[in-house]
């Protein structure tokens, strides 16, 4: 058993493994920051009422969080001209962004009404009510359902293995297929596993910092 962990262990396959998770931290940064910044303008869209505004949000994140993130991620590999690490990462955006939407408008929904009405009465306009009062009092009530969703699509990164992008798992299906003992198997999915726990730890820990550092906004 000792000489097949062993032989899991040379350098190569530990860069190997390496490249793989720095694929898998790519989709997830550059998916969390976009997903963040679209869907946080859907939500607006949807929270302000607006008829176009309003109707062109909802149509985009009912028609998002209704499809399976596994065939957008399929669907936009074989219909769009781009990379396959870029077109997962594009599906992965765009269907968390709509998921995103949904947790914006639940936290604007969330803040008292009389804050806006407060605010008017000092001659604020909706967009600076939104922006200065609103928005800040609505995010820290959204940190902890907006970290249970990038954990989530820290998760979900290893779906763009169906398209052929080698990250994290991909890399370590590749190792496994030169290796087939049952303890190489386990080695490497445990190893694996225990990759994606710390990176979703972290996601955990930075939410819950954050969550602390806005207490003040309930003050």
């Amino acid at each position: 058993m000792m000489e097949e962990l062993a032989a899991l262990a040379q350098w190569h396959n530990v860069r190997f493994l390496a490249q793989g998770l720095l694929i898998t931290l790519r989709i997830g940064l550059l998916t969390i920051i976009f997903s963040f910044i679209l869907g946080t303008l859907l939500g607006v869209m949807r929270f302000s009422g607006h008829w176009l505004l309003s109707r062109v949000a909802a149509v985009y994140i009912e028609s998002f969080r209704a499809s399976p993130l596994i065939l957008l991620i399929l669907l936009f590999r074989f219909t769009l001209p781009l990379k396959p690490i870029n077109s997962g990462t594009l599906a992965m955006t765009l269907f968390t962004a709509a998921i995103v939407g949904e947790i914006v408008r639940g936290g604007l929904n969330s803040v008292d009404k009389g804050q806006w009405e407060a605010a008017f009465s000092q001659g604020f306009t909706w967009l600076e009510t939104l922006r200065y009062i609103v928005l800040p009092q609505a995010l820290r009530k959204m940190v902890p359902p907006l970290t249970g969703q990038f954990i989530t699509v820290v998760k979900d990164t290893s779906y763009v293995w169906v398209v052929g992008v080698q990250e994290l798992t991909g890399k370590g299906v590749i190792i496994l297929g030169q290796y087939g003992s049952t303890v190489q198997f386990f080695a490497i999915f445990g190893m694996i596993g225990l990759i994606y726990w710390a990176l979703c730890l972290a996601v955990y820990r930075l939410g819950r910092w954050q969550e602390q550092r806005m207490s003040w906004l309930t003050m």
